[in-house]
């Protein structure tokens, strides 16, 4: 596979999701422009890495929307490289993408939050010697909705209850659980997931998302 890997980057060099730059997933300059966007104040269960605006703003809406799959590994490296963020995941031992209804899994052709989610496991696996899993196959989504971006906050709570569900429950039993998902507004899609991993036996769910956005 790293033969191949080789092979691959000579004839498709990478380069930076930002700027274009060859080098790097996302070179030195717009990492530190990424950065000016990283949230301090965290909570115990709940981290959210940067605040949804401008450069993050741009690059998380490139990549669900815009065909931009590959923006996935600037993504990852912008999570990676923050310390914060690796800390927070020592503490648990599986990570769980939110997941897609099929209907829009197949209309967008990825899911976003799982591609991320896979590359996490691999860079944290690889640099220490923590054992992290990602399980795309446990959380489903069984009913599909309109975006909650295109909702208020009351109705988005309300729409979210009773869609998710938790398959192949023995494979998290007394585990510890971080959520991975993109966007944290109002909190309602990963906790109605939160809830349904605990009471599938869980014994720990955290929350880790990109960037926070705020709403009045």
């Amino acid at each position: 596979m790293k033969i191949l890997e080789c092979v691959l980057n000579l004839i498709f060099p990478q380069k930076c999701g930002i700027c274009g730059k060859i080098g790097d997933s996302i070179c030195q300059k717009c990492y530190e422009d990424v950065k000016k966007y990283g949230i301090k104040k965290q909570y115990k269960d709940l981290f959210f890495a940067y605040s949804y605006e401008d450069v993050v703003r741009k690059l998380i809406l490139d990549y669900k929307f815009n065909n931009m799959s590959y923006l996935y590994k600037t993504i990852e490296k912008c999570l990676i490289n923050n310390k914060n963020v690796c800390q927070f995941l020592n503490d648990y031992d599986i990570i769980i993408p939110v997941p897609l209804h099929k209907k829009r899994l197949h209309k967008r052709g990825y899911n976003q939050a799982e591609l991320i989610a896979k590359e996490i496991t691999k860079d944290v696996n690889s640099k220490s010697n923590k054992r992290l899993e990602c399980f795309s196959n446990v959380l489903t989504k069984n009913k599909n909705i309109n975006p909650q971006s295109e909702k208020g906050i009351i109705q988005r709570k309300t729409d979210v209850q009773g869609i998710y569900e938790v398959k192949n429950a023995n494979l998290i039993k007394e585990k510890r659980i971080v959520l991975f998902d993109d966007i944290y507004t109002t909190g309602s899609t990963s906790k109605e997931c939160k809830k349904v991993l605990l009471e599938a036996g869980a014994s720990k769910v955290g929350i880790l998302a990109i960037a926070k956005d705020y709403i009045d």
